[in-house]
């Protein structure tokens, strides 16, 4: 009997999401209820945006929640290496494969010819999909071409016809139209894979068995089952979970929603609760109690339990769960708790060090210091007037403050002050008109120990929030706003 063998693929090109902990916490509960193995990859592949500190974020978040793995980058196993950019070699030669085939090409259209080519199809009112152009070259032309050094890629075929019948566990049969798919590029020009390929090849050389991904993935399935056509490899097999919602129906995101996970840490939710959380997000046990264990969850784990209504991520609803959890902790484990959450010797020595000098009696302490020891602050409106900007012009840096603070990787005073230092300048005003906002967003008051070490302190996670909370009390950005001034980001520097 095969075992079963699930994974997670997160990428690391930001901050660890609830939505890669809700995808994991369903795969591993399906490995271990099958006495299976569950494996953590890492697919950084976007060579821009990843970092090695976002892949240990992820680690140390998932780690956080309780969710360990069989097999990773950090922890190996004898399917590695476990980063895709360390396995490119592979990509390349599959990909070759496949050219050699018949059943990919190279493609050599440059970015500008292929904007033209989806503007004529608009114009004629057809969807924009890659023409096949590539496909009319011959063999000679493609070995001139590609000896000469020209920029390519390379891209799969597709039928233009028909349909692929996909077999989801949750939905059964899915029939999705051909023509509905595009020539997917599977080799990008900088040699790096795309997703499609690089998931199709370490999912089937590290015995993936079963694979449970966001529903998001589902209309481009079929590209994914003709690659394992193609290379005459078993599919896994499928489901596609539904995907986390706000209350108000709308996809998880973080302009509506907190969504990394270290946010729920900093805040002060237990690992056990948040995990608990999740595990409710369209599923429920079988006596439908509302609190449960890992533990639990794994003994009575079935996946067609799965609801396919887009399960609602509600913070309140969170935090009373939350509040369950912690009302029953023995009361010698709510104070380990509480002390590790923030009064360890680590976290209390960077909070005195910039306390000690502004205080002459323990007791100023608190209304000086609170603010360490808070999730968000309450600041009234009128601190936010400013004598030289319009309330317009408050709410517009603030945003972009908050915008080039959530692009910041390395969260250090350094960091923060260049960045407010970069929107004042592309304001037309200077650091220190920028302050007296930064203050009140950040402590709740008008004046503090220094904003600029608190937040390094804080972290990114609360000050961001923190920010966003600013904002919204003065009446937050329209989707007007948000779509103007997202449009100045790249002008301003940092």
């Amino acid at each position: 009997m095969t075992t079963v063998r699930t994974r997670i693929a997160p990428s690391p090109t930001g901050d660890p999401h609830v939505g890669t902990a809700y995808i994991a916490l369903f795969n591993l509960c399906f490995a271990r209820q099958h006495g299976g193995q569950f494996i953590l990859r890492i697919e950084d592949t976007d060579q821009v945006r990843s970092t090695r500190e976002s892949e240990q974020q992820i680690f140390d978040a998932l780690r956080w929640l309780g969710i360990e793995w069989d097999e990773g980058p950090d922890v190996g196993g004898p399917y590695g290496p476990y980063r895709q950019s360390e396995r490119s070699e592979l990509y390349q030669r599959y990909a070759r494969q496949l050219v050699e085939q018949g059943d990919a090409f190279y493609c050599f259209c440059t970015p500008e010819e292929l904007d033209q080519m989806r503007a004529e199809q608009m114009a004629r009112g057809e969807t924009p999909r890659y023409d096949g152009r590539g496909l009319q070259l011959s063999a000679e032309e493609v070995a001139r071409r590609l000896a000469a050094g020209e920029p390519h890629v390379i891209r799969m075929k597709v039928p233009s016809e028909g349909v692929c019948v996909v077999q989801d566990m949750l939905r059964g049969e899915v029939e999705i139209p051909w023509d509905r798919m595009d020539m997917q590029v599977l080799i990008k020009t900088d040699g790096l894979p795309t997703y499609f390929l690089a998931n199709v090849v370490d999912d089937h050389l590290m015995g993936i068995t079963h694979v449970l991904r966001g529903e998001e993935w589902l209309p481009s399935a079929p590209k994914l089952l003709k690659l394992y056509e193609y290379f005459g490899w078993q599919a896994p097999v499928n489901c596609y979970m539904p995907l986390l919602r706000n209350p108000d129906k709308s996809k998880l995101s973080k302009r509506k929603n907190p969504t990394s996970i270290t946010f729920y840490q900093r805040m002060g939710y237990l690992p056990e609760a948040m995990l608990n959380y999740l595990g409710r997000m369209g599923w429920s046990m079988p006596d439908e109690r509302e609190k449960f264990s890992l533990a639990e969850m794994i003994e009575h784990f079935d996946i067609q339990r799965v609801s396919l209504g887009g399960p609602i991520f509600d913070v309140e609803k969170l935090s009373w769960l939350n509040g369950q959890w912690l009302r029953e902790l023995p009361l010698e484990r709510f104070a380990a708790e509480l002390q590790k959450w923030a009064f360890n010797p680590d976290y209390l020595m960077r909070v005195a060090g910039l306390a000690q000098s502004r205080v002459e009696t323990f007791s100023e302490l608190a209304p000086l210091a609170g603010m360490f020891f808070m999730g968000g602050v309450h600041p009234e409106a009128r601190l936010f007037e400013h004598k030289k900007l319009s309330p317009e012009q408050v709410r517009q840096a603030l945003q972009l403050i908050l915008w080039k603070l959530e692009a910041l990787r390395q969260w250090n005073k350094e960091g923060i002050t260049a960045v407010i230092q970069a929107v004042a300048e592309f304001l037309g005003c200077k650091l220190r008109d920028l302050m007296p906002l930064i203050f009140p967003a950040i402590s709740g008051q008008a004046s503090s120990v220094s904003v600029l070490d608190a937040m390094e302190v804080l972290g990114a996670d609360l000050s961001r929030f923190r920010l966003r909370q600013a904002i919204e009390l003065l009446g937050g950005v329209s989707k007007k706003e948000n779509k103007e001034w997202e449009k100045l980001l790249p002008h301003i520097g940092s």
